[in-house]
């Protein structure tokens, strides 16, 4: 992070997202009719209107809870994070015009899942990597809490990786293999 200025190369990164890449991948999925998950920043979420309409047109598409902000949760305090989770919820609220059912912080710490839970509402979180399948866990109150474990193997992080794919072609052979 850079303390006390703006990352200018990081904001032309989501500058991408908003203004071109995910109309990209709307129009392809919609045309298709293809369901999908987005993994959705609450403040992002304010910021872009227009693709939240289009998220909620499409009919199809789960917008799921990736935080209020696109923070490392490691070193924030257990009452900012809480709050931060409510407040996702009810920009999903108001926004998407119903509250998300799953959730990936992203940069968890030790709280976050016993805050989730706590928020309640939630069908699942995404905050593991501990399985390449969905498990239930007790360890946050009376009731199972689903955990769909996230993976970094069927993600584009894979290009921003040396070990990566070299091209889209590669890794579309991946996942259909």
């Amino acid at each position: 992070a850079i303390i006390g200025q703006r990352n200018v190369n990081m904001e032309s990164l989501y500058d991408y997202g908003t203004r071109a890449g995910f109309w990209r991948l709307h129009r392809l999925l919609t045309s298709k009719d293809i369901p999908c998950t987005v993994f959705a920043v609450g403040m992002a979420l304010e910021r872009n209107q227009e693709a939240c309409q289009a998220m909620v047109t499409a009919g199809n598409w789960e917008v799921a809870s990736h935080g209020y902000r696109w923070w490392d949760y490691q070193n924030i305090d257990e009452q900012t994070e809480r709050e931060h989770i409510h407040r996702t919820v009810q920009i999903h609220k108001d926004m998407i015009g119903k509250r998300p059912v799953g959730m990936y912080q992203g940069k968890p710490n030790s709280n976050t899942r016993k805050l989730v839970v706590e928020e309640g509402g939630f069908l699942y979180d995404s905050d593991s990597y501990a399985d390449d399948l969905p498990y239930w866990t007790l360890d946050y109150g009376t009731q199972p809490h689903l955990i769909v474990p996230y993976t970094l193997s069927e993600n584009d992080m894979k290009f921003a990786s040396p070990n990566g794919f070299s091209h889209g072609g590669e890794f579309s052979r991946y996942l259909k293999d």
